[in-house]
């Protein structure tokens, strides 16, 4: 861990991520995020003008971990649509068994920064599926009921892993079967 005079924006942020991932917006403190970094308020003011700009840093970093380098790494691996599909619905469900955090800060959305981002972040993963179910040849219109369909299925697995980990195929082979009807599914 960065000594409390070396702390960056990105240390800062990295810490606001896990407790908004951890416990909701409201754990966004700075007092609290100081203490955990063995920081002072004053370091904090150095990289934020206040705790919202530092919550704002945090969705925005959440966003582009879990959207646009999901995508990125995507589209870098290549493939074709089909296997984009499966790689992706085997990413996220992987990390939502892992890390089930997404769903807390889904639920925040009662707070007006965290629904902004969410929604943003919404349009644009169903955005990407829609392309990705259009590539392998469905219509636009039907591509993105697939695609609203497909996040659904995602944000139920989401509840899934966390109130009910056990109804998840526990092995490597379940998930698997699991994932290729997934993808099945939604280019029927």
């Amino acid at each position: 861990m960065p000594t409390a005079t070396s702390l960056s924006r990105q240390d800062w942020t990295d810490v606001a991520l896990r407790a908004l991932l951890t416990d909701g917006p409201d754990t966004v403190a700075v007092q609290p995020l100081a203490r955990a970094l063995g920081a002072t308020k004053g370091s904090f003011y150095w990289h934020f003008r206040d705790r919202d700009d530092l919550l704002r840093a945090a969705l925005d970093e959440w966003a582009d971990r879990s959207t646009e380098q999901v995508i990125a790494d995507l589209e870098a691996g290549g493939g074709t649509p089909e296997l984009q599909l499966r790689a992706l619905f085997g990413r996220v469900t992987e990390a939502a068994t892992r890390h089930p955090g997404e769903l807390r800060l889904l639920a925040g959305v009662g707070h007006p920064a965290v629904a902004e981002v969410v929604a943003a972040t919404t349009r644009r993963r169903v955005s990407y599926v829609a392309s990705l179910i259009r590539a392998a040849g469905v219509d636009r219109a039907e591509a993105g009921h697939r695609a609203v369909l497909a996040y659904a299925t995602y944000l139920g697995f989401l509840q899934l892993a966390v109130a009910a980990p056990r109804t998840l195929p526990a092995r490597r082979a379940g998930r698997a079967r699991m994932l290729d009807e997934m993808v099945r599914i939604t280019l029927a």
